[in-house]
């Protein structure tokens, strides 16, 4: 009997080809991001997919399509956003962002969380398709 050491031939899937956009695109996604959270609902509107999906820490809690924007209304518009531990892959027309936010505007209290959002490349234009917040305690 012969025994082989031969690892069986797997295919390559999409997603084990993630790797890194380009600096440019990065600082795309990145601008697009901080300015979701300081532009004010009607820009991150106008960068967000139809039906995208986010989750807040509850309530809301988890907000799709036409909800994101009553919500997003009240809550946007902060002074000024720090984001740390900055990481982005992309894999394909996808990119996902993940970071720790630090926020605050005036009255408020400084809004931690940890945060993802997910961006699809449609047609050259980056689109939000969901974004994720947990509140750091």
């Amino acid at each position: 009997m012969t025994v082989s050491n031969q690892t069986p031939n797997v295919p390559e899937h999409a997603a084990q080809k993630a790797g890194t956009p380009s600096p440019r695109e990065q600082g795309i996604l990145w601008a697009l991001e901080e300015h979701f959270w300081t532009s004010g609902a009607d820009n991150a509107r106008t960068t967000t997919a139809a039906n995208a999906v986010m989750i807040f820490p509850y309530p809301p809690g988890i907000l799709q399509g036409d909800q994101i924007w009553a919500h997003l209304r009240e809550r946007t518009g902060w002074r000024s956003v720090v984001m740390a531990e900055r990481r982005v892959t992309r894999c394909g027309d996808i990119a996902i962002l993940t970071y720790r936010v630090s926020a605050e505007k005036p009255d408020v209290p400084i809004y931690m969380a940890l945060c993802a959002s997910t961006y699809l490349n449609d047609d050259n234009t980056w689109l939000r398709i969901s974004h994720q917040q947990t509140v750091v305690t």
